[in-house]
């Protein structure tokens, strides 16, 4: 009773592929991860065996909101700490942390939650935002936090990195986009997205959710509408007619794919069009990841309010569901 109630309310937060594209990652609402094989699941002979995890085990005591791999570790975060795992250790389904590392917070009372990571590969850095509203950044090599970013006023929910300008982008519940530079930590640009009327909806908040750049574009979205901005001029170039908050989006192609409430991943063209909008199992979403690592295993999951996943083969259509 126990378990069919768990599976009833679990969610699924945050995934991650192997660096070999061959494996995914998913981590729920009890702290668990699962390993998924994608070469077992896409075989010509997968059987409903195939779709289970290989690997399932708690990693945190809260839910795990943010996975990301390295190219040789998966990195899971939890409330106030990040773990790390060895991909050829959980193949072997061995599940002993490689290490375990908490940010440096102000107060030892409080332990927020660590809501996203990305990597600068650049300095070989790790950079975190969270509930603490602020932005931590730790050495990958000695496993030292080196610099704090301030200037969130309520906590961050999502973090992107622009390569080219070795910018990092961040985005909260205090309803801003902002900019840093990487090299000095100082702040370039604020954008308060609900203060564009095109954007604003005032009755879903002004809160940051999902963050997406590609060269000079930024995608934008949660309680305002998802948009697209141009980033040299910093406005508003395209407004997309969701109903709901999203929860992520990424650039593909020539098309902007997002998720969040509603039990599809929508397919919107740059100039503002949505052209699909693509069923999935789960009633809301919360995570969309695209394997692009290697044409055999390339897919699209997408994970949300459900004990199931879904797999997107053909990105227009969902050709199975993992289930943890």
């Amino acid at each position: 009773m126990f378990v069919s109630l768990q599976l009833l309310h679990m969610s699924v937060f945050s995934q991650s592929f192997s660096p070999c594209g061959r494996f995914l990652a998913a981590g729920n609402n009890y702290g668990e991860i699962a390993v998924f094989s994608l070469s077992a699941a896409l075989s010509p002979d997968a059987s409903e065996a195939s779709q289970k995890p290989i690997l399932n085990f708690t990693a945190h005591d809260g839910p795990v909101f943010s996975l990301l791999s390295t190219d040789t570790h998966l990195l899971s975060a939890g409330n106030g700490e990040i773990s790390a795992w060895s991909w050829a250790e959980l193949i072997k389904k061995s599940t002993k942390a490689a290490w375990t590392r908490k940010p440096s917070y102000e107060t030892s009372l409080e332990i927020p939650e660590i809501n996203a990571m990305i990597i600068n590969p650049k300095e070989n850095s790790l950079i975190v935002g969270g509930g603490d509203n602020n932005i931590h950044i730790m050495d990958m090599e000695t496993g030292i936090f080196k610099s704090v970013l301030k200037g969130h006023t309520d906590y961050i929910h999502c973090l992107c990195f622009k390569e080219r300008e070795e910018e990092i982008l961040s985005g909260g519940e205090d309803g801003a986009v902002r900019i840093w530079d990487s090299r000095t930590n100082r702040p370039v640009h604020c954008i308060e997205v609900f203060k564009y009327e095109e954007c604003a909806r005032p009755q879903f908040g002004k809160w940051i959710s999902c963050l997406a750049t590609d060269s000079d574009w930024m995608l934008c979205g949660g309680g305002p509408s998802l948009s697209l901005w141009h980033l040299r001029s910093m406005s508003p170039t395209s407004v997309f007619p969701l109903p709901g908050c999203q929860r992520e989006a990424v650039f593909y192609q020539d098309l902007i794919m997002s998720v969040g409430e509603g039990p599809h991943v929508s397919h919107c063209l740059h100039g503002g069009t949505v052209k699909a909008q693509i069923p999935c199992t789960p009633s809301s979403l919360n995570t969309l990841a695209l394997n692009l690592k290697n044409t055999e295993h390339r897919v699209m999951t997408v994970g949300g309010s459900s004990h199931q996943i879904d797999v997107f083969t053909n990105f227009s259509y969902r050709a199975f569901s993992l289930s943890f």
